[in-house]
């Protein structure tokens, strides 16, 4: 993006993650890895996955990586942005003014930082932070580019928001059904889950048709283990055991996915040359809040997890993430 914004080529770049619950040392260290392989691979636009300092199942380790708005891992994104000369955007838990943020960063070549903070948590992620009300839209040195989230491209109102953008940045953290409740429930979900796949690896693609810009999108990948809430307003949980699904990809302006990687081929990179700008849309988006249909039970299972985790969050997790977060080192 050298050359300024829209109808330029640049060499863009997905990072895929495995990382480990509340370890932000270890998961930096894999995802500078990670990056580095881009910029070697000649990339000048690099995201990487929403949550990029730790996985967010529902455990009290992960409130670990909540941090402060001046960390290390910010610091570690602009390092390597002004030392190599990349742009580089990915989200972290960030606990400001009293209350914690799924907080998108995006940073330049001369280390300037823009963020975003995403409008509604889904599900769990209610346990960990609030919704944010910026636009998501960054005028930059090469161009505006616009940034959202996971479940933020399956929603009109991030389209409506975001159309005319150059180019768009996301991440997902994108779990599936559980896998240890038995046959019974693995066969009664069986077809949600395949659904819940589909939506995942389709989103990006369908979200640029939709706004006429190309779309980055990376991914964690693995497995891991969380605690379900059973009812708002009561700590009472039940293990539940899940993976990863989705691809990260990096997608044309009219859809075209020009590189992907399957959450079941593990931690690594994805590399194409996009075009920016905004084009005209391939399609027209809907006035309705979801993009695509959403069967009755996920959407049953979206709102019972949004209200048990809001309620803890007020309860609970909002402290426990605010204390880690003045335990850290602030970076200066």
């Amino acid at each position: 993006m050298a050359d300024g914004g829209a109808g330029t080529t640049v060499r863009a770049a997905a990072v895929q993650l495995q990382g480990v619950v509340g370890d932000v040392p270890e998961n930096l260290r894999r995802l500078e890895v990670l990056i580095t392989e881009a910029v070697g691979r000649g990339a000048e636009l690099i995201a990487v996955p929403e949550f990029a300092t730790s996985p967010l199942p529902l455990t009290a380790r992960t409130y670990e990586a909540v941090l402060p708005p001046d960390n290390a891992a910010v610091a570690m994104l602009r390092r390597i942005a002004t030392g190599h000369r990349v742009r580089i955007g990915g989200s972290m838990l960030i606990a400001d003014g009293g209350e914690i943020y799924n907080r998108y960063h995006f940073v330049e070549a001369d280390g300037t930082v823009h963020v975003h903070d995403k409008d509604l948590p889904t599900m769990w992620e209610n346990a960990f932070y609030a919704p944010g009300h910026d636009d998501g839209r960054f005028v930059t040195s090469d161009g505006e580019v616009g940034a959202g989230v996971c479940w933020e491209l399956i929603r009109g109102q991030t389209v409506r928001r975001l159309r005319g953008v150059d180019v768009m940045m996301s991440g997902t953290h994108w779990w599936t059904v559980p896998e240890n409740w038995g046959r019974a429930v693995s066969a009664a979900t069986g077809a949600l889950a395949q659904y819940n796949r589909y939506l995942s690896e389709n989103a990006p693609v369908e979200f640029a048709r939709l706004l006429g810009a190309p779309v980055l999108q990376a991914s964690h990948c693995g497995r891991f283990r969380t605690d379900f809430l059973l009812s708002p307003g009561c700590p009472a949980s039940v293990p539940y055991e899940t993976r990863f699904v989705g691809v990260t990809q990096i997608v044309a302006s009219d859809g075209t996915v020009l590189a992907a990687r399957s959450t079941e081929d593990g931690p690594g990179v994805v590399v194409a040359d996009v075009v920016t700008g905004a084009r005209e849309p391939v399609r027209a988006p809907a006035d309705d809040f979801w993009i695509p249909h959403l069967p009755v039970l996920l959407r049953a299972y979206w709102h019972q997890q949004n209200l048990a985790a809001k309620w803890y969050y007020r309860s609970r997790g909002r402290a426990l993430g605010l204390a880690a977060a003045e335990r850290s080192v602030p970076i200066r």
